[in-house]
């Protein structure tokens, strides 16, 4: 199953897959800013931006098409980075591949995905009337119109198809009695407004997971990396950085001298 992947940067590797109806342009603010201190691997998964295919029926075929397009990569140890749907895949995958991972981002999503009715019965009948009520509810309130209005017509882009399978395969998802056996450091971040997956999905596996820390994002919704990108950025640099020299101190030979 073939992704489309794109390389920028150098340095400890941060692999960014993105949500529902979405592409590897949801990352273009973090691509920018991270790409200075880390390397930024955006996926197109099947179906989704320059990635050919017709989507997933379930969210365990693309964490297989993730893990096959990693080593592919001969990357040996990264950093997953995960929005909603993505964040989803990112979790199945280090239930399944812990020893890959250095640690794990989980942006916006939950241990269990909850899909409006109406999202998947109006995505064949309507795409561009139901992804307008997708675009509604994935933004704050707080968020400029023209930012929503890029935002739609980025899922536009997308089938309809490929967009009614992302959700059905979400509404699928469950690893609420799991979520604890994710044993890697783990950064989970959420938006204040966000009406698609609220701040208690987060708080959830913040609970669950044993290593992990939440920083809730003010004034932000489902697609907070668009609409507050500098505090996502900065999270999410500072995880890398500071789960990195947890790692380097717990080396041999690197003890701290005594006073």
């Amino acid at each position: 199953m073939d992704l489309h992947v794109e390389r920028y940067g150098a340095g400890k590797p941060a692999v960014f897959i993105h949500g529902a109806s979405g592409s590897s342009s949801s990352w273009y603010f973090q691509k920018e800013y991270l790409s200075r201190s880390m390397e930024v691997i955006l996926l197109d998964l099947p179906g989704h931006g320059k990635a050919s295919g017709d989507g997933c029926d379930r969210l365990e075929e693309c964490r297989d098409a993730v893990h096959e397009a990693l080593t592919t990569l001969g990357l040996d140890r990264c950093y997953l980075v995960g929005h909603s749907m993505g964040g989803a895949i990112a979790m199945l995958f280090a239930l399944t591949y812990p020893e890959l991972l250095e640690g794990l981002v989980l942006v916006a999503t939950g241990a269990k995905l909850r899909v409006f009715p109406e999202i998947l019965q109006g995505l064949l009948r309507d795409k561009e009337g139901t992804v307008r009520k997708i675009a509604e509810l994935a933004f704050s309130r707080k968020t400029d119109a023209s930012v929503i209005e890029s935002g739609f017509n980025e899922m536009m882009k997308c089938r309809k198809e490929v967009i009614h399978r992302d959700f059905s395969s979400c509404e699928q998802f469950n690893v609420m009695d799991r979520a604890r056996r994710i044993t890697v450091p783990t950064l989970i971040l959420c938006g204040g407004d966000d009406l698609l997956t609220p701040p208690i999905y987060s708080e959830f596996l913040n609970a669950e997971i044993p290593d992990s820390k939440l920083v809730r994002i003010p004034d932000a919704g489902h697609l907070l990396m668009i609409e507050k990108p500098a505090p996502v950025n900065r999270a999410i640099e500072s995880f890398v950085t500071e789960n990195r020299q947890a790692v380097s101190s717990k080396q041999p030979g690197n003890r701290e001298a005594n006073p």
